[in-house]
């Protein structure tokens, strides 16, 4: 079977192993087949010596977080990233991996008022505890209010889950944002989704359709600033995946909002810092692929107590998008080892920049707050109207 890979990408793992340490699923496992360094073993025997997929070779590839904490240890600079992306679109294309159900599920991502109604359903079964807590889930509202834009400066990208799941955290980023002076363009549901879950289940059709729908909407030169380091990172890459002069150019006006805030973070009023110890969870997608996380120190650091870092130097939480519904087992495997790392430190709240990792920790206990959620409340803390940040608990 063809992988449809790139040769030189294939070719440039020497196999020296030093990605082993820095893989959660080999860490959990120390099976080779599930690290970085054996799956690139399975695909050059896939696409170069015609091995067939079998059950355990296409288990080998989905089990993969596709943290990409693999990358930045790799001396030969190979981008494992782009490499699992191509195997899983292969498979799936040919229908042996991502099934029928699991395409359905990521439909309503790019339907704002379908994911809307099915997020209110969710609310009403959380208000008669249906929903178990260990979902992680913030309180869902029964009704939304809309965020409202205050001129065109910046875009702000709102996406699908975090709009409809955690939206206080975009009207405390358009708040923060507001207060260094500069105002907000929402982009709601003209650009509903990012088409980074797609991408990890093999369906880059739909991302490209997605990202080319977002460069539509998104035209100018305003930056784009984005809170969540998945959407982040995957709107970074419609360059590399559209591989336009077009796409290129729009790639380089996406900032993660902790990245894009850093050298500006001076236009924030001078606040009183928070009473908390918090400590900083660098999502995989801001700190191995995006490479931004030290932004979010910086952007910090004035406004809580005392800011401290975990000492697992990032390794994945175990989310990875839609990893810990689909492998929950590998997924808290992987987690406990973070829960650890956020034990040794004791903080009073861990600061994440991904929905999608703020749930997970959250489904074990953990407070967590978006870093922009903590601003916010440390330059409104003196407004008693103001509202508390978005805590996943």
């Amino acid at each position: 079977m063809n992988l449809h890979l790139d040769d030189d990408e294939l070719s440039g793992c020497v196999q020296c192993g030093l990605c082993l340490p820095h893989c959660p699923t080999f860490r959990i496992s120390g099976d080779e087949s599930q690290s970085p360094r054996g799956r690139i073993a399975l695909m050059r025997a896939v696409q170069n010596d015609g091995a067939p997929v079998t059950f355990d070779v296409r288990r080998s590839f989905e089990t993969c977080v596709q943290c990409r904490g693999c990358e930045p240890a790799c001396p030969s600079g190979v981008q494992y990233g782009h490499l699992i992306e191509g195997v899983r679109e292969s498979l799936a294309d040919a229908h042996v991996m991502t099934p029928w159900w699991q395409r359905a599920a990521l439909v309503p991502l790019t339907h704002p008022r379908l994911l809307r109604a099915g997020s209110r359903v969710l609310a009403l079964f959380q208000r008669v505890g249906a929903v178990p807590k260990r979902f992680g889930l913030p309180v869902l509202p029964l009704r939304s209010t809309p965020l409202r834009s205050s001129g065109r400066d910046v875009y702000l990208f709102t996406g699908c889950v975090m709009d409809a799941w955690q939206r206080q955290v975009h009207r405390e980023s358009q708040g923060v944002l507001e207060a260094a002076g500069f105002t907000v363009q929402i982009t709601g549901g003209k650009a509903p989704c990012c088409g980074a879950m797609q991408a990890h289940a093999g369906l880059l059709d739909r991302t490209k359709r997605l990202a080319q729908r977002a460069m539509r909407e998104m035209r100018g030169d305003q930056p784009i600033l984005v809170n969540s380091a998945g959407c982040g990172a995957a709107m970074k890459d419609y360059g590399r995946l559209l591989g336009t002069e077009e796409s290129k150019a729009f790639s380089k006006r996406v900032y993660d909002i902790g990245e894009w805030l850093a050298p500006r973070v001076d236009r924030l009023p001078t606040v009183e810092p928070l009473n908390l110890r918090a400590a900083v969870q660098d999502p995989c997608h801001l700190r191995q692929v995006q490479r931004a996380h030290h932004s979010t120190r910086v952007i910090l650091a004035p406004f809580v107590r005392e800011l401290v870092e975990l000492d697992d130097e990032g390794l994945c939480c175990g989310a990875g998008g839609a990893y810990s519904v689909l492998e929950p087992t590998s997924a808290n495997l992987i987690r406990e080892r973070k829960l650890a790392a956020i034990s040794r430190v004791s903080p009073d709240v861990v600061a994440s920049a991904n929905p999608g990792c703020s749930m997970h920790l959250a489904a074990a206990g953990v407070v967590t707050v978006h870093p922009i959620s903590l601003i916010y409340r440390a330059i409104t803390v003196a407004t008693p109207e103001a509202p508390s940040p978005t805590v996943t608990t």
